[in-house]
């Protein structure tokens, strides 16, 4: 099969630069934090702007799928609430959470991991690393 686009195109990291410049949050730091983490969990993990926050995808070939299956995205931040930064994960379901970092029981699969400082990003960045390399481990590729 054919791949669903073409990697390099999904990826947008100086979009997502622009995006946190320009950001106003409490947290951003926190935000820039994981940022940092999560891009240096593997090489095939890349950002762009998605449901108007930074997010975190596979960048390698896949098989083709329906693109609303999201597939490829590993984490999508969320930073409407000014005490937190979230990370949702899509698929945190398929993961095996030890660690005690995801939360929710949602029907779709997703749950959700809370972040209140750079001490929290600190502390759970083995986790979240973990988190990013099971998740590539299980990808259709």
């Amino acid at each position: 099969m054919k791949a669903a686009k073409t990697p390099q195109l999904l990826a947008n990291t100086p979009e997502v630069d622009d995006f946190m410049q320009k950001l106003d949050h409490p947290l951003k730091d926190v935000l820039q934090a994981l940022r940092e983490v999560i891009l240096a969990a593997d090489t095939e993990v890349g950002e762009h702007i998605k449901w108007n926050a930074p997010s975190f995808l596979y960048t390698g070939e896949m098989p083709s799928f329906d693109p609303k299956e999201y597939k490829r995205h590993i984490i999508v931040s969320n930073f409407f609430k000014q005490d937190c930064i979230r990370l949702v994960f899509p698929s945190g379901a398929k993961l095996n959470d030890t660690f005690g970092m995801l939360e929710g029981d949602y029907a779709d699969g997703r749950r959700i991991a809370h972040f209140f400082s750079l001490a929290d990003v600190e502390a759970r960045k083995p986790a979240l690393q973990q988190f990013i390399k099971t998740w590539l481990s299980l990808l259709d590729k």
